[in-house]
């Protein structure tokens, strides 16, 4: 329960002093920067969801931490005509619910999801850059079943992650864990992987590099991002070359995408 309320605590203030794209993602690289990387975000997620055999007519998918309803749109942009959403923090909530009137956005915890959530009722769930902010491991691995039990046999499960190769890595409010941990606890929820494709390379925290070029490359972007011009700029000329990464590699040292199904 400390970890819950110091999580929703630390969210409820970010999003309300921020509900955009850097609010929602790698904050210290300001909104312009952000603003190219999650234009690579938006090619590798539709470019995976096409994949997806749903039915836009008859499909019902669930959104998981829906933030800013970045994930939310995109499943609309699909053609997907059932979309529910749901977050942990009230100020997301209330702008949401203004923002789509014509989706249904819950407030709830994912780990402790009640009975809001009726079982074997959605065809996709979507969790996007959302279950490395839980950082108690117990708490995770509920998300995963209230996830698995939402689903419908069969039903997918698309998220982000960061599988580190490299030992599991703590903070306040993210824990990074090993690619053998979480593939573990998604087999233990009832889950089987699919594929897994880096959705960023070099536009993000390179948290599964090494440590010389996790901290030189790190240095590199803040330098480039301090002002939001030079923000811009510097994710202008990565864009290019960031989205070819994301098609050619099979791993990346940062974020990666992952589809699983339900058993």
């Amino acid at each position: 329960m400390k970890d819950r309320s110091r999580t929703q605590g630390f969210w409820e203030d970010r999003l309300r002093d921020d509900w955009t794209v850097s609010g929602v993602g790698y904050k210290t690289l300001g909104r312009a920067f952000n603003l190219w990387m999650y234009r690579v975000r938006s090619e590798v997620f539709n470019r995976e969801a096409a994949t997806l055999a749903l039915d836009p007519a008859t499909a019902r998918v669930l959104d998981v931490g829906s933030g800013t309803g970045f994930y939310v749109r995109h499943w609309q942009l699909r053609g997907i005509n059932s979309v529910v959403g749901c977050d942990l923090t009230q100020a997301a909530v209330d702008r949401l619910r203004e923002r789509f009137p014509s989706v249904t956005f819950h407030r709830l915890d994912i780990a402790e999801p009640g009975e809001v959530l009726e079982p074997e009722s959605f065809e996709a769930v979507s969790a996007m850059d959302m279950l490395f902010h839980i950082t108690d491991d117990t708490r995770y691995k509920a998300a995963l079943r209230s996830i698995q039990q939402a689903l419908k046999p069969g039903g997918y499960f698309v998220l982000s992650e960061n599988f580190l190769h490299r030992p599991e890595q703590r903070g306040d409010h993210q824990a990074n864990h090993t690619l053998p941990w979480i593939a573990a606890a998604l087999e233990e929820a009832g889950f089987e992987v699919m594929r897994r494709v880096p959705m960023l390379v070099l536009m993000n925290a390179q948290v599964d590099a090494n440590p010389v070029w996790r901290k030189l490359w790190g240095g590199l972007l803040r330098a480039v991002t301090l002002t939001e011009q030079t923000g811009g700029v510097a994710g202008a000329l990565l864009f290019p070359l960031e989205r070819r990464l994301v098609r050619w590699l099979r791993e990346s040292p940062t974020t990666e995408m992952m589809i699983c199904r339900r058993r």
